[in-house]
């Protein structure tokens, strides 16, 4: 349960993680502006409310995993774990330039706090189905959280480990769905539309919910089921907007896209009114 003054800081720590995306892409000048801020609402949640994690020793044992599978959304995940103090925010500017340790897609070797290498789409829910088998036959408390792109959906890899995941009760899984019905060439339903995601879910066994995914109330209350699930993986269907929160990314074909410095002075100005 999300009290009052939680929701206003989890609002407030969403819209800075996605000012600070706009200014790293703003200072080299392109990047995937459309996936990284539609999933911006959801890292606050993790990182500011529900996820266990050490800022100062991103690889302690007990810290609860994330798997970003959608990995070119790498810098909204860099803008919050520059403001929980994963490294300085200083490195937030220098964004896919060369000697950076924060490469446009996540990279577990270079960046403190990213926990494993992404942006092949289709492999990253494996990985953490990986890591989930792993804690439980461990018997380990801590949880893996995992994004991927409605697009990246589409590949069959997904659903052989979602199978997995239900049948080895993966109760410590909980997959989030960024169902901003774009991909890079189209919308997603006239490239291979995939329906319901809810129901596909719950056909494979898990458990599913689904939510408006720039809600931090309802995200929260959807994870918050999910650690009550001891037996079944949780998928929970974000529905978002890509570019969301970005002014004038929304309106426009937002996969990749070049972004100039009086454009991200613009949004991030409507953004902070």
């Amino acid at each position: 349960m999300v009290t009052e003054q939680e929701l206003r800081e989890l609002t407030d720590f969403a819209q800075e993680i996605r000012i600070w995306t706009i200014r790293q892409m703003a200072e080299r000048g392109f990047g995937h502006m459309g996936g990284a801020m539609s999933i911006c609402d959801l890292l606050s949640v993790l990182y500011g409310k529900r996820m266990k994690v050490c800022p100062e020793d991103p690889s302690f044992e007990e810290r609860d995993w994330l798997v970003c599978s959608k990995g070119h959304a790498g810098p909204a995940v860099y803008a919050a774990l520059g403001l929980k103090g994963f490294f300085p925010k200083e490195w937030l500017y220098t964004l896919n330039q060369p000697g950076t340790r924060l490469p446009s897609h996540c990279d577990a070797g270079k960046t403190p706090g990213i926990d494993v290498t992404t942006g092949s789409l289709g492999q990253g829910l494996s990985a953490a189905c990986g890591v989930a088998l792993a804690k439980k036959l461990d018997e380990r408390k801590e949880r893996v959280y995992c994004i991927i792109g409605d697009g990246e959906s589409q590949e069959g890899q997904n659903w052989e480990a979602a199978m997995f995941a239900a049948q080895n009760r993966l109760g410590n899984l909980t997959l989030f769905v960024d169902n901003n019905k774009k991909q890079l060439d189209n919308d997603t339903e006239k490239i291979c539309d995939m329906e319901d995601f809810e129901e596909k879910f719950k056909s494979f066994g898990w458990h599913t919910v689904r939510v408006n995914g720039h809600d931090c109330r309802a995200i929260d209350d959807a994870v918050g089921q999910a650690i009550q699930e001891q037996e079944r993986p949780t998928a929970v269907i974000l529905d978002t907007l890509k570019g969301k929160g970005c002014k004038f990314a929304e309106t426009i074909w937002n996969h990749h896209i070049n972004v100039t410095g009086e454009q991200a002075k613009e949004a991030i100005e409507a953004l902070m009114a």
